[in-house]
């Protein structure tokens, strides 16, 4: 069973939620040593805190303390208010909420650009790390194919409802010229690539970036940007700052005078520390107060709907696989045996490759009828027929085994 926990900017404070995402490295593979978790996936976004986890029905009453416990031991009392301010989703909600996740319609803003590829790189680091299961692996491929579903059909992204957009909207408050502004972008991600797209739409043309990685020149030179090498020199020379980097953090000491400046954190973890608001001259924009203008869920209704249609269609599936898999397996075999007869009685390449092409014909009808007849919960009756017509009986490691190729 698909199991989630999940704490967001709208009930978690965002100090909690920034300290948690930089201890929680190893908290997937804690969760996977423990009985019942056949795989997990933990997910620190801009403005979240997730685990997803596959668990067998046996370990379901205790998963979520099992996750507040790993993730004590990595963040101590940030994990009890996590705790109390988390909701538990399981099966079918769990795998909705993982879904509009991956759409961008549970984040702080509306349809953001970048939550996709966040998603991507969570299932990428548990895959790295060896802590997915078949069934989260699966999961995970879809919300991220149901994203870009989402995508081509709304205009969720059109409208720039990225958080990168929306804090530059609020700067344009502050910026009467943005042809004369002079701009440091801190790092060199997705994030900056955004930002700085962002900043040519309002006619920024002073635009520098920095990167403590060395990657700065590389970056500057495909984006038409200058490279700085000095994060207080750069700061310097900039009224207005976006940090966009999750590898360091700007500090007091890197502004380097008490000029008016602009510096607008976009991380999570924070890439600029809160002292830095108390320098003269310094105003900050953080995720906390960019969530106070961010626009109302109601935008996404039919991005909702998309992702409604696209859990029902992968709930029936895997409600399905079982079924398909013992079907495939009784026909393959059947398959198997003629081939060899074939063979035996010197039958030519062509002849056999028509007989695997009409077996594939033969699977396929009866595939998709029990996908149907799981999308309307009665899978059981498809079950039911193979074992009245077939004498094929599910068997256990059906319903818990890799089930990816009946989902293809």
């Amino acid at each position: 069973m698909l199991f989630c926990v999940t704490a967001s900017h709208r009930d978690t404070e965002f100090d909690v939620l920034d300290r948690v995402s930089r201890r929680t490295e190893r908290t997937a593979r804690e969760l996977t040593g423990r009985p019942g978790i056949r795989g997990a996936i933990v997910l620190a976004t801009c403005n979240r805190f997730e685990a997803y986890l596959e668990v067998e029905p046996d370990a379901v009453p205790s998963a979520a303390d099992a996750v507040f416990d790993a993730l004590g031991d990595a963040t101590g009392d940030d994990a009890r208010a996590v705790r109390a301010t988390a909701r538990v989703l399981e099966g079918d909600a769990a795998l909705q909420h993982l879904f509009a996740v991956a759409a961008g319609l549970e984040s702080m803003v509306v349809g953001e650009d970048e939550i996709s590829g966040q998603v991507q790189r969570a299932l990428a680091a548990a895959r790295a790390d060896g802590t997915v299961s078949a069934h989260l692996d699966a999961a995970f491929q879809r919300a991220a194919r149901t994203s870009r579903t989402v995508r081509s059909a709304v205009d969720l992204g059109g409208a720039g409802r990225s958080i990168a957009r929306l804090a530059l909207d609020l700067a344009s408050s502050r910026i009467a010229d943005w042809s004369a502004a002079a701009v440091l972008v801190v790092g060199t991600g997705q994030y900056a690539a955004t930002t700085i797209a962002g900043l040519r739409a309002r006619g920024a043309t002073d635009i520098r970036v920095f990167s403590a990685t060395g990657r700065a020149d590389g970056f500057a030179t495909r984006f038409g940007v200058r490279a700085e090498h000095d994060l207080p020199t750069a700061i310097g020379g900039a009224d207005l700052v976006i940090t966009c980097t999750a590898r360091y953090t700007v500090l007091p000491e890197h502004v380097p005078d008490e000029r008016e400046r602009l510096i607008i954190d976009l991380g999570l973890p924070r890439n600029v520390d809160p002292a830095v608001a108390r320098v003269p001259g310094v105003e900050l924009l953080d995720l906390e107060l960019l969530a106070l203008h961010a626009p109302l869920p109601e935008l996404g209704g039919d991005a909702h709907r998309i992702v409604d249609d696209a859990v029902a269609e992968y709930a029936a599936e895997r409600a399905a696989a079982p079924g398909i898999v013992a079907f495939r397996r009784h026909v393959l075999g059947v398959l198997g045996a003629e081939l060899e007869r074939a063979r035996a009685h010197g039958a030519d390449e062509a002849t056999l490759t028509a007989m695997r092409h009409l077996t594939g014909v033969l699977v396929h009808g009866p595939s998709v009828r029990a996908r149907e007849l799981a999308a309307s919960g009665r899978a059981a009756e498809f079950e039911a027929g193979l074992e009245a017509i077939f004498d094929i009986r599910v068997e256990a490691e059906d319903r818990l085994g890799d089930q990816r190729d009946a989902t293809a």
